[in-house]
């Protein structure tokens, strides 16, 4: 199978090869079908890779079965930890690499890729290679003897990734599976697959049995749908936009009713009471919406200041969100780089000229930036109305909607105002506020003087419409196990009647 030569930090050269990773090799799809990748620092092309179809699809879900019936199935569980571990060396291993086609097709900053993305992959594995041999079930008391139940794989899974930190959320995915005793297949994402033909390898030289791990790139309308129809896979895990998300619930009712998880989009509130060291706030809540240019589903995308400290908070923000500069991501005086393609751009510029039409007051940003890549300035909103475009639908890009409150219980609502419910943050310096706020608020995470935090060991997930099951902590292992029960009969043959 062909590869090509990428250049990544330093000018280092990276190969990668090109085709489908099924049953530990490389190949070309059906039809010989390829889809290009835009580098969306340049909007030049990138690279070319095989776009799995159909055929592809069944043939991947074939390697999966075989091999889940095969030594798979039977391998010891401290084997499969193993093997999770000796994967994390190898990305660890391989960092640079990994965050340097992050940074070419996704515009992740290299700094970025490497310091979060890539590191919470690798914990991540080291954690869940520790839960692989620490499943268990429990031990029941019946009338008629004992039970106890069993935890036990579902098989043949899929997971479906986003662009926007592709290594790190395909690992969310992976690591639980494995460690569960589940065969997988993971869809690439077709804007930012670069990550998954090197990921690929390293399946391979970690020593994941043929079929175990099958990674394939392709359109989600055809793999994507392919992998939610198929009546061999048994569960599909989904990160991504609403739309799709629905549309992957809906072709997994109409097949196999197989197991579905998924994390969707969110609009995050971020609440700065009065006595909030303002500083600290300040700093997160800008990190909360230019990360990675907005393109977070956890992003602080809603900002409620209390009145009292709104104007200072409006002067600050806007002067921080302006200390940027742009450029290419794999060079480490770059502190913003493209969002991931025209069509992402011009989506979000379009949210801006809505806003300014709508006659929202704008505090910093609103422009384009020059250049022949996809960057776009952060921007802010002040003053935003509850029901503006721009404070109720997910833009996922560097946009934040500001408005002030008066009391806590309306900050409360109007935080809760959202048919999202993923991640929120709290500013105050009162514990007792931050309890009752934190247990008021319709959200899945709430971090307390801080935005998004993330670790291997906590559960990480939505309620309302960002979806439902959860990524990382014990409870992911939940979303790749299913339950059996078996119960004992003790009694003498006298006493059965």
């Amino acid at each position: 199978m062909s590869q090509i030569e990428l250049t990544g930090i330093g000018g280092k050269p990276i190969r990668v090869n090109t085709g489908l990773f099924i049953n530990n090799k490389f190949q070309p799809a059906a039809g010989s079908s390829q889809l290009d990748v835009e580098n969306p620092t340049t909007r030049g092309h990138l690279a070319s890779v095989s776009a799995a179809q159909g055929e592809d699809v069944d043939a991947a879900v074939e390697s999966a079965q075989a091999a889940f019936q095969g030594q798979w199935r039977t391998i010891l569980p401290a084997r499969r930890g193993q093997l999770l571990n000796k994967l994390a060396d190898l990305i660890e291993r391989d960092s640079d690499d990994l965050a340097s086609l992050e940074a070419l097709d996704a515009g992740v900053l290299f700094g970025e890729s490497k310091g979060l993305h890539i590191s919470q992959a690798v914990e991540t594995l080291r954690y869940f290679a520790g839960w692989a041999d620490k499943i268990a079930g429990q031990l029941l008391n019946i009338p008629q003897g004992y039970a106890f139940t069993r935890r036990e794989p579902l098989g043949v899974c899929a997971a479906i990734v986003p662009w926007n930190a592709p290594l790190m959320i395909t690992i969310w995915k992976l690591a639980p599976a494995i460690a569960a005793g589940n065969v997988l297949i993971i869809k690439t994402p077709e804007l930012a697959p670069l990550y998954g033909q090197k990921l690929a390898s390293l399946v391979e030289e970690a020593g994941f049995p043929p079929g175990v791990i099958n990674i394939i790139c392709g359109h989600g309308s055809v793999a994507g749908q392919a992998l939610a129809r198929h009546g061999g896979v048994k569960k599909i895990a989904f990160t991504g936009s609403a739309p799709v998300g629905r549309q992957i619930l809906r072709a997994a009712a109409d097949s196999n009713l197989k197991k579905v998880t998924l994390e969707l989009g969110g609009k995050g509130p971020s609440i700065v009471f009065a006595d909030a060291d303002l500083d600290n706030a300040l700093f997160w809540t800008a990190i909360g919406i230019t990360a990675n240019n907005g393109q977070v589903c956890a992003a602080g995308s809603r900002i409620y200041v209390h009145a009292s400290v709104y104007d200072t908070f409006l002067l600050a923000f806007a002067e921080k969100l302006a200390q940027t500069s742009h450029g290419d991501p794999l060079l480490s005086e770059t502190t913003k780089g493209p969002v991931i393609s025209l069509k992402q751009r011009e989506k979000i510029i379009e949210y801006i000229r809505h806003a300014k039409e709508s006659g929202i007051r704008l505090i910093a940003g609103g422009e384009s930036m020059p250049g022949s890549g996809n960057f776009i300035a952060n921007t802010a909103f002040a003053d935003v109305p509850d029901d503006a475009q721009i404070m109720q639908e997910e833009i996922f890009g560097p946009v934040a909607s500001i408005a002030k409150f008066d009391t806590e219980a309306e900050a409360i609502s109007k935080a809760n105002a959202s048919e999202y419910g993923l991640s929120a943050a709290v500013f105050t310096n009162d514990v007792n506020r931050a309890q009752r706020v934190s247990a008021a608020l319709e959200s899945g995470q709430v971090t307390i003087n801080c935005w998004g935090l993330l670790h291997a060991n906590t559960p990480f997930g939505g309620v309302k419409q960002s979806g439902f099951g959860r990524d990382m902590g014990e409870e992911a292992l939940d979303g790749w196990l299913t339950t059996k029960t078996v119960k004992y009969n003790t009694l003498p043959a006298a006493f059965k009647e």
